[in-house]
């Protein structure tokens, strides 16, 4: 998550330079991630070596996560090889880039769900990529980092437990900002090839952790806010 701007980023590649001359981005201009990176260096728990295969599994996480939700062409896809990637969700059926830009991308990529309409407190069928942005950044406003706990295996399989995490200091769904930390931790796999470039995703994780926590705040309607343990949502695999 990020919002517009100029500058350099040391976590992240294929946002500036020659290269990046010709970019399509989403929204006009490449992406500053200024604020969430504050956010993630005082908020991390692993501060990895510099050149460390830890390291380098984040950085390459970071701007696949940016690319993803940033570029809208895949042409300029960078750390992905666009013809031959596949995505998959907690063991779903994978997808093209070409389908899941037709699942809303970004954010509704991340939080589908096996779940019947009716219990589904955050339905990606009903949200585009612009509206599911509006959501995440305003209960995010300085942004979900981040950050990769361990490294299990290296490529050309390369399998990583992560942390997602930010502060929910605006309205969510119709649920008041609680001003705490909200997680999400899961496991993914990523398999290149021999260029370093991603073929296959997988992730493994629960959404109910994300959307429990989003969904914690007094209803803005006046109501009381629905306790998460009794939330059916959160017995879903996504």
């Amino acid at each position: 998550m990020a919002t517009s701007g100029i500058g350099e980023d040391k976590y992240r590649n294929f946002l500036y330079g020659e290269g990046e001359k010709d970019t399509k981005w989403r929204y006009g201009s490449p992406p500053n991630y200024d604020a969430v990176n504050k956010l993630f260096e005082e908020g991390r728990t692993k501060v990895w070596p510099s050149g460390s295969l830890e390291e380098k599994v984040q950085n390459l996480v970071k701007t696949w996560e940016m690319e993803m939700f940033n570029k809208t062409c895949f042409d300029d896809y960078k750390s992905v090889d666009p013809k031959n990637f596949t995505f998959s969700l907690n063991g779903m059926k994978p997808v093209t880039l070409e389908e899941m830009n037709k699942l809303g991308g970004g954010y509704n990529t991340f939080l589908q769900t096996t779940l019947p309409e009716k219990f589904r407190v955050y339905n990606p069928a009903e949200e585009t990529v612009d509206s599911a942005h509006v959501a995440f950044t305003t209960a995010f406003p300085r942004g979900f980092a981040l950050e990769v706990l361990q490294v299990y295996s290296g490529p050309p399989v390369i399998v990583y437990k992560f942390r997602h995490w930010g502060y929910m200091e605006g309205p969510f769904k119709g649920h008041a900002a609680t001003g705490e930390v909200v997680e999400l931790h899961g496991m993914s796999i990523f398999e290149v090839d021999e260029h370093m470039k991603i073929v296959k995703v997988e992730f493994f994780m629960e959404r109910g952790e994300l959307l429990g926590g989003l969904m914690k705040g007094a209803s803005l309607d006046g109501s009381a806010a629905v306790a998460a343990p009794a939330c059916p949502f959160l017995t879903g695999t996504g």
